[in-house]
């Protein structure tokens, strides 16, 4: 196996990062990257047999002596490795950067955290734009189609290859949740805790059709040309229509309502044509547009493929049967106005984990951003984190044998 770096990974914190213990930046990081897997080497769960895998990480705070105060934070769809800080010559932080640092929820002053970008995304690690070193051109739509615990096991040799055995917690919001529950089911030996926020088990219909039609609107573009648009513009039309379908399902009426209303946009009566009429058009349109120069659109069809497959109850029986003995400890934050994963989906999961007797705390924080709370709501969920979090530290579970590795 062949590593891209081999420094130590055990800090990565910029030149500016804060050592103090009030909230503050991480100020400059590093995204780093290593090839975890060799040609055909990763057995996927849909029988294919793949590799070679290259992985984007970072990594923020110091590791422990003992390697016990490690935190994985999983991404959602269109993240990335980049969690937190900033990097040279960008001036927007990272995605949770309103949650780990120091001082933040995710305090770097105590805890060493990391986050990677997932297999199939376009932010570093291998996925359909990537090259295939067979042909030496980008995979396209001859990427294997990957799963949830897909990307988890290849998270767990990002973790073995960083020296940690054990983690104190797994954490992530929408598809970070979902990671972070097939890691409790995957790897209940290596996970001390989870924290899932506004996510599910498994996508209902619902969710499913919405997913689609996202994909289908990227397919109908002929610029998609069956996945092999590299090196010219690509499908932008369909891309930019299939965020809009997204973001759309990210908000919530009252936010929308609150923030757009049936105000016009730069104009004081109706242009009766299809020309821009209202702020929301507006503001859906700039989304769009600005995803289309930040993704890959095979990346996005791929990574919703494996939001639809994700259904940690099928392989197993029931809910309760999956987390039947798990010894990790479970807090479950939902927001009252997110229509895209209701609370009840994950209220669901933990009301399974305490049948099987385990230890799960659920918190309905009440919200009108929807789903996209999870990335704005830091005062209301930073108490409930660092509160539980103190309480894993404290509390002996079933595997504790003192040491992370």
């Amino acid at each position: 196996m062949t590593k891209k770096q081999s420094r130590d990974a055990t800090s990565s914190q910029g030149n500016e990062s804060v050592a103090s213990s009030e909230r503050g930046s991480l100020g400059l990081v590093e995204t780093h990257s290593v090839d975890l897997f060799d040609e055909d080497e990763l057995e996927l769960e849909s029988g294919v047999r793949f590799g070679p895998i290259t992985v984007a990480y970072e990594t923020y705070g110091t590791l422990s002596p003992e390697r016990d105060n490690v935190i994985l934070v999983c991404h959602a769809l269109s993240g990335g490795a980049h969690a937190a800080g900033y990097l040279p010559g960008q001036k927007k932080p990272g995605w949770w950067d309103i949650m780990i640092g120091p001082g933040k929820a995710f305090d770097t002053n105590r805890y060493f955290v990391v986050c990677s970008n997932v297999l199939g995304s376009c932010y570093g690690t291998t996925g359909p734009s990537s090259i295939d070193p067979k042909t030496g051109r980008p995979y396209a739509l001859r990427f294997p189609v990957v799963t949830i615990r897909d990307m988890v096991q290849v998270q767990a040799r990002l973790l073995d290859y960083l020296g940690i055995r054990r983690v104190l917690c797994v954490t992530g919001g929408s598809m970070g949740g979902m990671q972070a529950l097939q890691w409790a089911v995957s790897y209940p030996e290596r996970v001390r805790s989870v924290i899932a926020i506004a996510t599910t088990h498994r996508h209902s219909a619902q969710q499913i059709a919405f997913n689609e039609v996202a994909r289908q609107a990227i397919m109908a573009d002929p610029a998609w040309n069956g996945g092999d648009y590299y090196g010219t513009p690509g499908p932008r039309l369909g891309l930019a229509v299939a965020r809009m379908i997204g973001h759309i399902t990210y908000l919530s009426d009252v936010s929308m309502e609150r923030k757009f209303g049936r105000r016009l946009r730069n104009r004081e009566r109706y242009g009766y044509d299809f020309s821009l009429d209202f702020e929301v058009e507006s503001y859906l349109r700039y989304q769009g547009q600005s995803f289309v120069e930040r993704f890959d659109a095979n990346s996005l069809l791929y990574l919703t493929k494996a939001l639809d497959y994700f259904d940690l109850s099928q392989n197993h029986g029931s809910l309760t049967r999956a987390f039947a003995g798990s010894p990790s400890l479970y807090l479950f934050i939902t927001f009252s106005s997110d229509w895209l994963y209701p609370p009840h989906q994950l209220k669901e999961v933990a009301q399974a984990i305490r049948r099987g007797g385990g230890d799960a705390s659920y918190c309905e924080i009440n919200s009108d951003y929807g789903h996209d709370a999870f990335l704005l709501e830091y005062a209301a969920q930073e108490p409930l984190i660092r509160s539980f979090l103190d309480r894993v530290q404290n509390t002996t579970v079933a595997g504790d044998t003192g040491e992370g590795i």
